[in-house]
């Protein structure tokens, strides 16, 4: 006799009971039920990845910031930097720019939106999607259009001085804080036009055609339709925009501001001029903490507001 064929087929299952697959031969039936790989398991790859590549980094970070030049293990750079008045300026350097850029951007965001979304005009669609390109922009190109223009060789220096025969232009405003403000506004801007323009799409058009009709002006439906349908986006864009603000460091650094130093510049100042690693590492931790602050903020935030 030759050998036995073996194949698989499904054993009839008992109301409520799992299916298994019963394999035949010639001896006769054998139920073997197919075995499943655990989850965590599966969970396994990445969080080894992450644990190599961030968890392990960010822990040496934390690591160096208890470890002054000295040796051994202690608090004392933390106490030395948060004592020192550069720590300090930096900190609300950060703040105020990270804020004001992040009400700049609502602003005017919203009011682009706006335009876009409501107001027909030749080219809004090719605009609206110059908008996903933009956000593929690094933010020093943003910088470096900006000081073509309005820096202290730019064209708008330039043609001042060609027509009046000056040393130098008017426009110095680049270098200063509120140069870095309106770099940060037009380089950030779409990351909250990008979340409008998608809450936009999904209005219905007919109430805002009723709120007209009933002789409702714009400014009344934007406040009492519009608006209430924005406010998820605005949260999303808004703290999106804020948390990359806090952390912003090419803007800073390709505007040449002086007197701007923003937490992300300490670093850089603390680690790669000076050589201080163990200050670096604590302005660094300090950022962390903050970042990651204002996104658990912004996670409660968008729960209560539907984002």
């Amino acid at each position: 006799m030759g050998s036995p064929t073996e194949r698989l087929r499904p054993s009839a299952p008992a109301p409520g009971a799992v299916p298994t697959l019963r394999r035949e031969t010639g001896r006769g039936p054998q139920s073997r039920p197919l075995r499943r790989v655990p989850a965590f398991v599966w969970a396994l790859p990445p969080v080894a990845l992450l644990g190599v590549f961030f968890l392990y980094p960010l822990f040496l970070v934390v690591q160096q910031s208890v470890r002054p030049d000295t040796g051994g293990t202690s608090l004392q750079p933390y106490s030395d930097v948060f004592a020192s008045e550069a720590f300090r300026e930096a900190l609300g350097t950060t703040v105020w720019l990270a804020l004001g850029a992040t009400v700049g951007c609502l602003v005017l965001g919203f009011a682009l939106a706006l335009v876009i979304a409501f107001v027909p005009f030749p080219g809004g669609k090719a605009v609206a999607k110059f908008i996903d390109v933009f956000l593929s922009f690094p933010s020093f190109l943003i910088t470096l259009a900006l000081l073509f223009l309005y820096g202290t060789k730019g064209m708008a220096n330039g043609v001042w001085t060609d027509a009046t025969g000056a040393a130098e232009g008017p426009v110095q405003f680049l270098t200063t804080p509120w140069g870095v403000l309106l770099a940060e506004i037009t380089y950030f801007t779409p990351f909250v036009m990008r979340p409008l323009l998608a809450a936009f799409s999904q209005i219905d058009t007919a109430q805002i055609e009723v709120a007209s009709s009933l002789g409702a002006r714009p400014a009344r439906i934007v406040r009492r339709v519009i608006l209430p349908e924005a406010l998820p986006a605005l949260a999303a864009g808004g703290s999106l925009v804020l948390v990359m603000c806090l952390n912003e460091f090419g803007i800073v650094l390709f505007t040449g501001a002086k007197g701007v130093t923003t937490l992300p510049m300490l670093v850089y100042s603390k680690a790669i001029l000076e050589s201080d690693y163990p200050a670096a590492c604590v302005v660094a931790v300090v950022n962390i903490v903050i970042s990651v602050g204002l996104y658990g903020l912004y996670r409660v935030v968008s729960r209560r507001v539907g984002a």
